[in-house]
Order: structure tokens, then sequence, then C-alpha cells
């Protein structure tokens, strides 16, 4: 049978836990054979994207960018997993509006949560002024209104986090 592709896309703040599902998603599927890439926002910024800051329009070009991308080899049959914070709902959106089969997934974890699990000094650094526009400190998160999966990484493991996504692409037919 040939695999069908299909878009993951998982969005929350920063230290939410984006990067650790989406990676355990990726093992649990690759220990079933099947195709996947992963476009994880931090790796996509030093390669794809590094020439991009911040700003509101360079957010939505690097998203734009990834959804291109994820876009492309979804529609090859590969299974794209792409971790990004991707913090406004209208990026989102059209990023879903161009990939046939997307599955939003958020990374729901509270603030207080994400800045104690801050192991690159992120939140301490914006909160003290020397990065402008951080999500979730001096620029917006607008959570998923309707996601297709939420993972509410401050009261459930990872296993079980990932057994929710390996359930709706179950329940979707892109993985059995």
């Amino acid at each position: 049978m040939k695999q069908v592709g299909v878009t993951v896309w998982f969005t929350g703040l920063s230290g939410a836990g984006k990067t650790t599902i989406s990676r355990a998603v990726e093992l649990a599927l690759r220990s079933r054979d099947y195709s996947i890439e992963i476009l994880d926002g931090d790796v996509v910024r030093e390669n794809l994207t590094k020439d991009l800051g911040f700003s509101k329009e360079d957010r939505y070009e690097n998203i734009r960018r990834i959804g291109f991308v994820a876009h492309l080899l979804s529609r090859n049959g590969v299974i794209v997993l792409v971790s990004a914070i991707s913090p406004y709902r209208e990026m989102r959106e059209e990023a879903k509006n161009r990939i046939k089969d997307f599955i939003e997934v958020y990374v729901n974890a509270p603030l207080a949560v994400c800045e104690e699990r801050d192991v690159k000094g992120l939140y301490k650094k914006a909160r003290a002024g020397k990065i402008q526009h951080f999500t979730g400190i001096d620029d917006p998160y607008e959570a998923p209104l309707q996601p297709d999966v939420e993972c509410h990484t401050d009261m459930e493991s990872v296993e079980e986090s990932v057994a929710k996504v390996l359930h709706k692409l179950e329940a979707g037919g892109y993985i059995n």
C-alpha cells in the first residue's frame, strides 16, 4: 500500500514541548517504516529562513516557506512533522489551506511552565529586554480555536501526547 502524505503541524509557545513530541512521533512512525521528514522551526531558521528576523512580516514569510516545503513533501507521500511556534492563527490557516492533508496539534502549556523549561534562556533575555518581539512576552501567541489535537504538556506525559497524535493519524487513515 502506498503511503499517504500528511502534514502534522505542532504549534505552541517556546518550551511547550513541540519538538519533544514531534521527535517522539517521528520515532514511533519510523519504527513502523513510514517515510518522515521533520521541519523544526529552529533548524529551518538556521538554513531556509536565516535571512528573516522576527517582525510580523518576517514571521509570516517564515511560516509561508515552511508551509511550501511541507506541501511539496506531503503531496509526494511523506509524513511531515512541522514544529514551529507559528504564533498567528491567520498564518496557520494559510498553511492549512495550502496543504491538502493537514493536522494542527496545539502543544499547550502555560507561559509559567514554558519559562521554567527555558533551557536556552530566551524568556529571561526577553524579560530583560535583550530579545524584542518574543512570543508570549512582548508579541502575542494566538492559540488555535479548534485544533485537531491538543496536548496539555503540563498535565500529560510525552507518551500520552504522542498517543493522541498517532490516534489522529490512524483515524484519518494516514497510518495503520
